[in-house]
């Protein structure tokens, strides 16, 4: 599979900046995999999919604000640093990239907050953008992280070209955040209310939870064209014994399994077993899935519409099918779906 394969023309008015008004009313595609059949439904109409015993796989990562904007010592050149995860609590070590990378050299201080409150040390540099931060900050940990947290923003995708407002930092977050760590949101969760869970369980089908921190393995450019050749940055993921009862029960009275994201697709794929049957897992996973791939777990999957050229793109054309998924995407455009992090879902069924 090549890379250039993944590109598309997307018009720039097709780019959602903001999420619709309520989480459960954006647009909604279904794809049914085995006839090509699509319809257009609006996302709270999921749940006519789903029946008694189904059961849904959502991430339970919250993000937290990534975005800083420093000064560098002695030049006062402005810094934006992203914070990626945390390598050491002792030592207040942070991997992170830094724009503009260029200007940063080991050894530079760089300083964030009104009167210079937090001070940063560059110690190593670990790629061509990338860099490890030591924190110099005398006070006990929380302190420090409270600190740290209260001077960063809102990730939001730069695609997005806007300036983080206020209700970004409730939009941009899942209704189940729970587990701190990402620095971008699993953005297929974001269609789901509160509304539509109690209908769910009314309804009787299941729902669960696994975690992905998402980093910089999830939206790190490819830059090689054969895709076998990627090398996905490493990601932590934590699947739990509960979770992992739901799921597998749900398999062997042969229910659907819905993955809610491309994040859950990786992750249920990383810990699986030789007969098919999820695993408790609590590490770390590279999982690169692009097609052709045979999943062993899940049988459904919502996902939004993503960028050309994008590790998400190329994971949900793994599920769907890469002839059929790139066809859809044309239908999408036509009919005026709107693409990335904040735009419509595509609900992909196997039947």
């Amino acid at each position: 599979m090549k890379l250039s394969k993944f590109n598309f023309e997307l018009p720039e008015k097709l780019i959602a900046k903001y999420p619709a008004e309520n989480r459960d009313e954006s647009r909604l595609l279904v794809l049914h995999k085995e006839s090509g059949k699509i319809e257009h439904k609006i996302f709270k109409d999921v749940i006519d999919y789903f029946e008694d015993g189904d059961s849904f796989v959502f991430n339970d990562t919250r993000v937290f604000p990534a975005r800083l904007h420093g000064l560098k010592e002695k030049t006062g050149a402005k810094i934006e640093v992203f914070l990626l995860r945390e390598l050491n609590k002792k030592q207040r070590l942070w991997d992170v990239l830094v724009n503009p990378a260029r200007k940063i050299r080991i050894g530079n201080k760089l300083f964030f907050g009104k009167g210079e409150t937090l001070v940063a040390e560059v110690i190593d540099n670990t790629t061509s953008r990338g860099r490890t931060l030591r924190f110099l900050f005398d006070g006990e940990y929380d302190e420090f992280r409270k600190t740290l947290f209260e001077m960063g923003e809102t990730p939001l995708p730069q695609f997005l070209n806007r300036e983080v407002e206020p209700e970004d930092s409730e939009r941009y977050q899942t209704i189940f955040a729970k587990e701190e760590g990402s620095v971008a949101a699993p953005t297929a969760g974001l269609h789901f209310s509160k509304i539509l869970l109690k209908k769910f369980e009314i309804a009787g089908i299941n729902t669960t939870s696994i975690t992905l921190h998402v980093g910089l393995g999830n939206f790190r450019k490819v830059e090689v064209e054969d895709l076998t050749k990627h090398k996905m940055d490493s990601e932590q993921i934590y699947i739990s014994e509960q979770s992992v009862d739901v799921i597998n029960k749900t398999k062997d009275i042969k229910r659907n399994i819905c993955a809610v994201g491309t994040t859950v697709l990786r992750t249920l794929e990383s810990s699986v077993s030789t007969k098919g049957y999820l695993k408790p897992y609590d590490g770390w996973t590279n999982k690169f899935l692009f097609p052709p791939h045979e999943f062993k777990v899940p049988t459904r999957l919502i996902t939004n519409f993503h960028m050309p050229y994008s590790i998400p793109l190329m994971s949900a054309t793994s599920f769907g099918g890469f002839d059929l998924t790139m066809a859809t995407y044309k239908t999408a455009i036509k009919e005026g779906y709107r693409f990335g992090t904040f735009g419509d879902a595509m609900l992909i069924l196997n039947d």
